[in-house]
């Protein structure tokens, strides 16, 4: 039988079958001691499997995953339980949605660009959501028009709402529509009060950000996957601090920033980092406004920080 896993809690596993039966599962041992499998979660929200229904107990609705289908593609990032392990976010998406904040929290234009290149290194197109802004004054109105036309000029979708005001809602609901959609962010950025407009009655659990720190609150532990009322699927995540990258070499990372890519073959080298190289037309475009300079040293920033996880 084949189901589709909607919740993940390390070992147990949430599956809704295509007629709307739902199953608690657990995996077979065989998925545990693969070597082939280098996640930390050989499993993941969004996965096909198939299952064997535990029919000694019609009531108790458990079952066994057997078989893992083929992903069409998935979301990765480095685990927070071990640099060199990763960690599958979710699987067979449609597309990104990460939930951004310019204050309570802020969200950095490093976690942004990090995202946004673990989506195009999977050919899934990311849509940036600006949350709260009821709280934003004329700075953060201006900090905000900037970035908006930074990411839209590369070719993003960038939108403005607030949950708590249930203003932009219906948009949301347009982009989501239809489609299997990871959800990201922060914790505290609002997801959840995000989530709760799109879906009246589930009621997630919503915390303030923390007044001390600036930091906000976790309130979702596992990633969990919800029916949208219109139609699609919607998969939200735990809040992230940061997203490390995974599976990307370091002469592969400038073909994920999108505004760098035609200039790629005019470089002289094939092989160029777009560092010290000479003949580097990544570094004249940036020279010459053509690409923006603080993405240039966001793509070195993690450039950097893939060449330490390699070396």
């Amino acid at each position: 039988m084949q189901a589709t896993v909607y919740k993940s809690t390390g070992s147990w596993y949430v599956v809704k079958t295509a007629t709307g039966e739902t199953f608690q599962a657990r995996m077979k041992g065989i998925f545990k001691k693969n070597d082939d499998i280098t996640s930390t979660n050989p499993i993941a929200v969004g996965d096909i499997v198939e299952i064997e229904p535990d029919d000694s107990d019609a009531n108790a609705k458990n079952a066994m995953i057997t078989a893992i289908g083929e992903r069409r593609n998935y979301i990765v990032r480095s685990s927070p339980h071990g640099r060199n392990k990763k960690h599958i976010v979710a699987a067979n998406l449609d597309q990104a949605m990460l939930i951004c904040t310019i204050k309570e929290p802020r969200t950095s234009l490093g976690f942004i660009d990090r995202f946004l290149v673990t989506a195009a290194a999977y050919h899934i197109p990311a849509i940036l959501v600006f949350n709260k802004k009821d709280i934003y004054k004329a700075r953060e109105m201006e900090l905000f028009e900037a970035i908006e036309a930074l990411y839209t000029e590369i070719g993003y979708q960038v939108k403005l709402i607030s949950a708590t005001g249930k203003e932009g809602i219906e948009e949301i609901q347009a982009i989501l529509k239809d489609k299997t959609t990871l959800m990201s962010g922060h914790s505290g950025v609002g997801k959840s009060s995000l989530i709760n407009d799109l879906m009246p009655g589930l009621d997630l659990r919503t915390t303030a950000v923390s007044g001390w720190s600036g930091k906000g609150l976790h309130t979702t532990t596992f990633a969990e996957m919800y029916d949208l009322p219109g139609g699609g699927c919607l998969i939200d995540t735990p809040g992230v601090r940061e997203f490390g990258i995974a599976e990307i070499e370091k002469t592969e990372l400038s073909h994920y920033f999108l505004e760098m890519v035609p200039f790629l073959p005019q470089c002289q080298f094939n092989n160029c980092l777009h560092l010290n190289e000479p003949g580097c037309a990544v570094k004249a475009a940036v020279e010459a406004g053509d690409i923006d300079p603080e993405r240039y040293v966001s793509y070195a920033t993690i450039l950097e920080s893939i060449q330490e996880e390699q070396y």
